[in-house]
């Protein structure tokens, strides 16, 4: 049974009646333009209403066009539970707090209280300004102009959040070193306690009804949680996940262990800097002499291990790497051995302390990870570009979301425009853990896709990916279709790799203006995409969700290749073995379903609006060659499908006479 959280102030919940509020005569039809009932809005906000008031568990596949997010928000609202919406983009994020809020406050309910709570990086620390104000390495991370900016700033926000400096630039070393990050914070020690930003935010997010988060700071809290603490949201009664497609890959990342040497580079950097402002000649000289000596390590630490980028399991550097555990060993003596300066300092000041305390937790997550044999993690390290990573993941994270969530918490809503393979949810079910009981609601998109989309594939005979005339097969077809539209084109990729080589091969051959991802920011490369009607964009990876490109400039998404990932990632082959250990079937419980959720992503790009229409082309004959083909097809909104290219050439011939 749940563990029910007593301490909360909100009355019981309501279940208000949905219908007079979606319906023709209702506060949405009075207050939006053109606003047509919709069954399948009406359908899933009965239903989170009453998993709100019924303590209960849902998971709704909502398609595009049925009107998600004022569907969960409007019960939420009136639940008179203190429900968190957490979200995977930042865009559903403003647009829950910059339009729907706003709404729902003006037509239904005048007493909405909305907080958006960010993670703790996003908020200054006063503390930590205070301190590198006074230090003699200031200008090594800020210029006078960043500094007068900040001052300037700190006299006027009420909020302390970064998102307030349009002008300070993404990756300022200024923000990095006066950030509010969890391991330099001193809680209620803290000189600045009384007026810190933290502090703040802890108390509006007390006195709200809905808490808007990202999945990355849903589950950090949560993970924490488990352990008695908790980093800035208050209890909470109910929550809704949108966008939960995710959920597996984020609760994967807060559930496991990290160390890396950027941890390990904050670490030192801070101490030689407090050292200089707060320390006597003795213990200053001794601090920085072992946080050097550390550092030396760190440098060695990192170009020890292979420079190839990636993610690969850890006995791949414990067998192949000269000295390994020599290595890992100085390592944790150096960490050690600085850890027991700082517990010396411990008399010098409150901050000491913190910065044992994080000494001794890098030295343990070390040890954890270098030296684990859990059979429920698997160990692996990522080189990136500037640094290296190791980590400890689970293996599977159903059971920690019963334990740190399902158990805890009354109310949980679970939502995505794609949460189905195949018609059912039973994939999502077992990754995530959902009990048996947990009610399930599919709800199609309402736009038509029958009569204005049409589905492409090439011919029998057609290559396969794997053949070696597929690409330049593949670019031939590409340019056939993106005359036949026009441009006004999504072209999704599976690896960067192929998308460039394409961009190399084609943009000299098309008439249209060809924009590359990787070459401009997100947003502007789709600014630029929707005003130039007749432009295509080749894109990968991010590109394949939280697109929104309504209207006639995205008339076509083509698709290379089912996307299938490629099973080298460390925790992905992890979990592939786990369901061969179960005598599962790898490819079809685990592949398959993830390549289909991802393609369904990319074909939703297409129409985002009851008027919209347009052409998907998927250029894998596997859809009909192979055995599992027939569940992709199943998956795929209900479009006709056409194998011809002369069809595709018709369909635009006569949208353009429509």
């Amino acid at each position: 049974m749940p563990t029910i959280h007593t301490n909360l102030p909100f009355p019981p919940p309501l279940t208000p009646p949905m219908e007079p509020l979606f319906g023709l005569d209702g506060p949405l039809a009075r207050a939006l333009p053109g606003y047509r009932p919709r069954p399948g809005q009406l359908r899933m906000a009965q239903g989170v209403a009453e998993a709100l008031a019924g303590e209960t568990m849902l998971a709704v596949e909502a398609e595009t066009g049925i009107g998600k997010t004022l569907a969960y928000l409007v019960p939420a609202a009136l639940s008179r539970r203190r429900v968190v919406i957490s979200t995977a983009t930042r865009n559903l994020q403003d647009q829950i707090l910059d339009k729907e809020i706003p709404f729902i406050r003006r037509h239904i309910d005048p007493e909405c209280s909305a907080v958006c709570v960010k993670g703790r990086q996003n908020y200054l620390c006063l503390h930590r300004w205070h301190k590198l104000a006074a230090a003699p390495q200031l200008h090594l991370f800020a210029s006078d102009h960043e500094l007068a900016g900040i001052a300037q700033w700190l006299e006027e926000t009420e909020t302390g959040d970064r998102a307030e400096l349009p002008w300070l630039a993404d990756h300022a070393p200024l923000w990095h070193e006066v950030s509010a990050t969890t391991a330099q914070c001193l809680g209620a020690l803290c000189p600045d306690y009384a007026i810190c930003f933290i502090s703040r935010l802890r108390k509006r997010a007390a006195r709200a009804r809905l808490l808007v988060v990202n999945h990355h700071l849903f589950f950090s809290d949560l993970a924490v949680r488990r352990f008695g603490h908790a980093e800035v949201l208050p209890r909470y009664e109910a929550v809704v996940f949108d966008e939960a497609h995710h959920i597996e890959e984020t609760a994967t990342r807060y559930f496991g262990t990290s160390f890396s040497n950027f941890q390990l580079q904050d670490l030192i950097k801070d101490v030689e800097i407090l050292a200089e402002t707060d320390l006597a000649e003795g213990n200053r000289i001794k601090t920085v002499q072992l946080a050097r000596a550390l550092a030396a390590e760190t440098e060695a630490f990192a170009a020890l291990l292979p420079r190839e980028k990636g993610r690969f399991p850890l006995t791949q550097a414990m067998t192949t790497v000269a000295g390994w555990q020599g290595m890992i060993d100085r390592l944790a003596e150096a960490i050690t051995g600085l850890a027991r300066q700082l517990e010396h300092l411990t008399g010098c000041g409150e901050i000491w302390m913190a910065m044992e305390r994080r000494a001794r937790e890098l030295a343990d997550k070390l040890l954890v990870i270098t030296t684990g044999h859990d059979p429920s993690h698997v160990y692996w390290f990522e080189r990136r570009e500037k640094s290296i990573v190791l980590s400890a993941s689970p293996v599977e994270v159903a059971a920690d979301l019963a334990t740190s969530l399902y158990d805890e918490t009354r109310s949980l809503i679970f939502t995505s425009a794609t949460l189905t393979t195949g018609g059912n949810f039973t994939y999502v079910k077992e990754r995530l853990g959902l009990p048996p009981e947990t009610a399930t609601l599919s709800l199609a998109s309402p736009f038509d896709h029958r009569h204005r989309a049409l589905l492409y594939v090439p011919e029998d005979g057609f290559p396969l990916p794997a053949d070696p005339t597929f690409f330049q097969e593949a670019a031939e077809r590409i340019c056939a279709i993106l005359k036949s539209s026009r441009g006004r084109a999504l072209v999704l990729f599976t690896s960067v790799r192929a998308m460039e080589a394409m961009y190399q091969l084609l943009a000299a051959r098309l008439p249209y203006p060809i924009l590359l991802q990787g070459t401009a920011p997100k947003t502007a490369l789709l600014d630029a995409f929707r005003c130039d009607t007749h432009s295509v964009l080749f894109a990968v990876a991010s590109f394949w969700e939280g697109v929104d490109v309504p209207g006639e400039a995205l008339s076509c998404v083509i698709i290379d290749k089912l996307p299938f990932e490629v099973p080298s990632d460390p925790v992905v082959m992890a979990r592939m073995e786990r369901i061969r250990e179960e005598e599962g079937n790898p490819f079809f419980d685990f592949q398959v379903p993830r390549a289909i959720l991802t393609l369904r992503q990319g074909v939703g790009r297409l129409l985002r609006s009851a008027n919209d229409r347009g052409v998907v082309a998927i250029l894998d004959v596997r859809l009909f060659t192979k055995r599992y083909g027939a569940t992709f097809r199943k998956s795929l909104p209900p479009c006709p499908v056409t194998r011809s290219l002369t069809a595709v050439d018709n369909f635009f011939q006569q949208e353009a006479k429509d």
